[in-house]
């Protein structure tokens, strides 16, 4: 970076500031800067230093594209978060040095941006070996819910043409009372009638006599998405159809992709992005507040949240998983560096699974993977009524959860503090290297094991 290019994109700091609802002196204190002097940089009368560009990647790590106004500048934003990945276990660069190599080796700071990308890249290789390995083959087809839930994690659970089309409608909608149902009836000329047949399905759409039926049980927060859910898929046929034609292999695997994309939509229809995400930042993430202001299901607003993706106008990074009685995740996405275990095998110290055990709880954790990452956590266990004696209900529970660095914004984190001890936990046994973990129901793959006939400890063996 030549300490005589000088970056002016004042107008682009205002405008993430307006996006955020900061006000200047909000913004000011996170980047340690005086009220006057951010004022001048807005105006453009002063430069972005290099300083408040590297302040402005932590107080906001997915909004500095919207800021960068110079290769340079992202070089060394790059060049700092690879320099203080907790996964390599060495002693970090401090920024002065930093500054300086980007600034008289850039090309020596883009090889270590290289290499950084390359090891994050083997890290997920080594994870994509542990998923065929604990499927059973070296190569397997996968099935279409698989090729389903991978499809939303490569496109990082936000699907923008869907979510702005939605956006759209929600606005036109806006907070009428029936809205859903009115705009069924008016558009696509369809009647809603809350019935069903014991053992029936829970929603029911009938083309020929355009009759939705639902069943009476239903929550007012799953009865709306049921609504949305049949919503979407016309309003936004086309669209769809488009999407989920074009990527999967088997016709199974886009009929279910169709399906998802559809509850995608209606989630959108609900909570729509932009007035969504500043609800949330509003009201810190807390799930139960943003469920009210939203007429939504616990589980649908920790859904929505992951998806916040969209450039430019990111939410903060979660992961999300839903886990069952049994331990299966049978929901899961990560916009962190937080990855799930896909079969099973997942760590029993990760707090969702004794959410399961006690619903109507939020379970607060924090939690460090191998890799030094610590992250904030809520668990809840959830119940779906089954609606009769005969049938039983559905237990579940939910995880949400951001990176430490965010804690600030997470209302849940109030009651943790920096030097808070963290539970040690990991992705998968076959991968976690942790050698003193009571928990651990095998050893990592390729290890070296050592039984001690004289000693016993809770696990029988040590390895290396």
């Amino acid at each position: 970076m030549s300490q005589g290019r000088r970056i002016f994109a004042g107008h682009r700091l205002r405008a993430l500031r307006q996006r955020l609802g900061l006000s200047q002196r909000a913004l000011a204190d996170q980047l340690a800067v005086s009220v006057s002097y951010l004022s001048q940089i807005e105006n453009g009368d002063r430069p972005i230093t290099p300083l408040v560009m590297v302040a402005l990647a932590r107080a906001f790590p997915a909004e500095g594209e919207a800021i960068a106004a110079a290769d340079e500048s992202m070089l060394l934003v790059d060049a700092i978060e690879a320099s203080t990945d907790p996964s390599v276990p060495d002693a970090r660069i401090d920024e002065a040095t930093l500054r300086r190599g980007a600034q008289q080796q850039p090309q020596l700071a883009r090889r270590m941006i290289a290499l950084h990308a390359a090891f994050r890249r083997s890290q997920e290789q080594l994870r994509a070996f542990d998923d065929r390995f604990e499927a059973g083959a070296a190569e397997v087809a996968r099935f279409p819910w698989e090729e389903v839930r991978d499809w939303f994690h490569a496109e990082r659970n936000y699907i923008d043409p869907l979510d702005r089309a939605a956006e759209a409608i929600a606005e036109e909608l806006g907070n009428t009372p029936n809205a859903l149902e009115t705009r069924l009836a008016e558009r696509f000329g369809i009647t809603v009638r809350a019935d069903r047949e014991l053992d029936g399905p829970l929603r029911a759409y009938d083309p020929d006599a355009r009759v939705l039926r639902l069943d009476p049980a239903l929550p007012a927060a799953s009865r709306s998405f049921a609504l949305a859910h049949q919503l979407g898929r016309l309003e936004f046929a086309e669209l769809i159809h488009d999407i989920a034609s074009d990527g999967l292999p088997s016709d199974a695997g886009r009929a279910l992709l169709a399906a998802g994309l559809a509850n995608y939509a209606a989630g959108a229809l609900i909570m729509p992005y932009a007035r969504f995400r500043a609800t949330a930042r509003a009201l810190r993430h807390d799930i139960d507040r943003l469920s009210r202001r939203f007429g939504a299901s616990f589980e649908q607003t920790c859904h929505r949240l992951s998806t916040l993706q969209r450039p430019g106008a990111t939410g903060i990074p979660f992961f999300f998983c839903r886990v069952d009685m049994a331990g299966n995740i049978t929901k899961r996405h990560s916009a962190t560096r937080f990855q799930f275990a896909r079969f099973g095998g997942a760590c029993p110290l990760w707090g969702v699974h004794e959410a399961v055990a006690i619903p109507d709880r939020i379970a607060v954790q924090l939690a460090e993977t191998p890799d030094g990452t610590r992250y904030v956590a809520i668990a809840k266990g959830l119940v779906k009524p089954s609606g009769s004696f005969t049938r039983s209900p559905r237990r579940y529970a939910v995880t949400l959860g951001c990176e430490e660095a965010h804690a600030a914004d997470f209302v849940y984190a109030d009651g943790l503090h920096a030097d808070d001890p963290a539970t040690l936990i990991g992705v998968s046994c076959r991968i976690c290297p942790r050698a003193d973990c009571d928990q651990r129901a095998f050893p990592p793959a390729a290890s070296e094991i050592h039984i001690d006939p004289d000693a016993r400890d809770p696990v029988p063996y040590s390895f290396r």
